[in-house]
């Protein structure tokens, strides 16, 4: 059983609850609250904090969903240079759709959409249109005159003025995007410079989960939210302003800090006084009370830390990133006295690999995949001429959970002719293995019939939602597909820096 480090439902009950008090204690009629990370399936902090609801936010919004709307801000430059969300493989453009859609079926209210730092360009536009034809409201916003030292322009017509007002009716303005940079502190900023403008008494306060304020700098939680974002060169620091203020230490990171000031300097320009001493202050977040055991957090962040840095590996292969952000994925990694081989299932794949090579030439290009059930139980799966290397071990880990010997069949030989003779003679595909997509179609088409096939099928297909959670290691970088379908079933996935082929196209 996974073990648990988090209470979700403190969380949900805190944060509530103290998100409630800041719009109150600020005698304001609007808060308008930034919200940084992951507003809906935050598999991060998942990750980190054992026990965390993943939609632990927009629960917590749901419960307040009377007093609330949404804005979605994305910085034109990512529609621009199709930035990409890595946990779910897609653009932030799509990400943007994909939240309106989750925000929708938790009932709450969208109010628009804001392309941030706007620039013309054939992309950005189109995507405008794409939602204004789905009666999306969406707004543009142009880099403020005068960012970020000269604060006179900044509050002025020339500055903040420039962009038009979001229309919003609610006390409780949340600000989100789909991911860092997207231009969520500026969108704020310039509603509240326009809100008073109109004498409406408004607040700005920021909900941040990483890193958590009011556990030690070095712990490895906020390492790992280092290494998260170690792309964007973010290092944690203790809060100077905090310090001097009030004799506490506390956690931020570095561009929280670095800005601090500036944005102190324009709340105040904007409202005539700045309520805030350090960036801390601005924040809401409750996460640190919620750790109910610390080692477990402790253990889980630093499987997160090998993850990334293995992540990096295969993105650093792949052309997705530069040479200094692997760099400082390895020190992370060095800095919490960790190795890639302490991801457990690591090893057991590579040695499965290197023990079929060894014993046979034929699998001289033999792919291996490992995975951890919940009970430790490792199990493996190899690429063969009928599927690929994590299809065979989700079918294993599968017939493993439901009782049924390795070596018994669940899928028919027709079906996996029929679907092979499909992929070459009419999809027109390279190479005829299933990939996990394919191999899960073939399990539900066995699984209705009444052979002894289909009946085993049928159980192994009840087992597979139990993977959820599941890590697993691949001994070759996975195909897109695969890396998609893994992701889709809620399996932690990390794979060695090797493509399967020499192959540039089909690889």
């Amino acid at each position: 059983m996974k073990e648990i480090g988090f209470s979700s439902k403190q969380y949900i009950e805190e944060q509530t609850q103290y998100i409630l008090e800041r719009i109150r204690e600020k005698n304001a009629t609007r808060l308008y609250l930034e919200f940084g990370g992951k507003l809906v399936h935050d598999r991060h902090a998942a990750r980190v904090l054992p026990g965390f609801d993943q939609n632990a936010k927009i629960k917590l919004l749901q419960k307040m969903k009377d007093q609330a709307e949404i804005i979605i801000c994305i910085y034109s430059g990512d529609i621009i240079n199709s930035k990409t969300r890595q946990d779910f493989g897609i653009t932030y453009d799509l990400e943007v759709l994909r939240l309106i859609d989750v925000f929708r079926e938790y009932g709450l209210d969208i109010n628009s959409v804001v392309v941030t730092r706007y620039e013309q360009s054939p992309a950005v536009d189109k995507f405008i249109s794409k939602l204004e034809r789905r009666n999306i409201k969406t707004y543009k916003h142009y880099f403020t005159k005068g960012y970020p030292t000269d604060v006179e322009t900044i509050v002025s017509e020339e500055g903040y003025g420039k962009n038009p007002y979001i229309e919003v009716t609610k006390p409780l303005v949340v600000v989100t995007g789909p991911g860092g940079g997207s231009g969520k502190l500026a969108t704020s900023l310039s509603q509240l410079y326009h809100e008073y403008r109109r004498g409406v008494k408004a607040d700005y306060a920021k909900f941040e989960t990483f890193p958590i304020w009011n556990i030690p700098l070095k712990h490895p939680v906020n390492i790992a939210y280092e290494a998260a974002t170690a792309d964007l060169k973010d290092v944690n620091m203790i809060d100077n302003f905090h310090l001097e203020a009030y004799q506490k230490m506390a956690v931020n990171y570095n561009r929280d800090l670095a800005i601090f000031p500036v944005v102190q300097r324009i709340i105040e320009k904007i409202t005539g006084e700045c309520q805030y001493k350090s960036p801390t202050d601005m924040g809401v977040n409750r996460a640190g009370f919620c750790i109910t055991d610390d080692e477990v957090c402790r253990n889980a962040s630093v499987q997160e830390i090998i993850r990334r840095f293995m992540i990096a590996n295969v993105d650093y292969k792949k052309g997705k990133i530069k040479e200094d952000v692997l760099e400082r994925a390895e020190l992370l990694l060095k800095e919490v006295q960790a190795k890639v081989e302490d991801r457990t299932v690591v090893v057991p794949a590579r040695e499965y690999a290197e023990k079929k090579r060894n014993c046979d030439p034929r699998y001289m290009n033999v792919v291996v995949m490992a995975l951890e059930l919940p009970d430790g139980t490792i199990v493996t799966g190899r690429s063969s001429r009928r599927m690929v290397a994590a299809a065979a071990c989700i079918i294993n880990a599968a017939k493993h959970l439901a009782g049924i010997p390795e070596d018994a069949y669940i899928i028919k030989p027709d079906v996996f002719e029929n679907l092979q003779k499909m992929k070459v003679s009419i999809l027109h595909a390279d190479r005829t293995s299933l990939n996990v997509e394919e191999m899960l179609m073939a399990l539900s088409t066995t699984a209705i019939s009444d052979t002894e096939e289909g009946k085993r099928a049928k159980l192994v297909m009840e087992q597979i939602p139990s993977l959820a959670g599941c890590r697993a290691h691949c001994t070759a970088i996975l195909s897109d597909k695969d890396e998609k379908a893994l992701g889709n079933l809620g399996i932690d996935t990390t794979c060695d820096p090797e493509y399967i082929t020499t192959n540039l196209y089909y690889a």
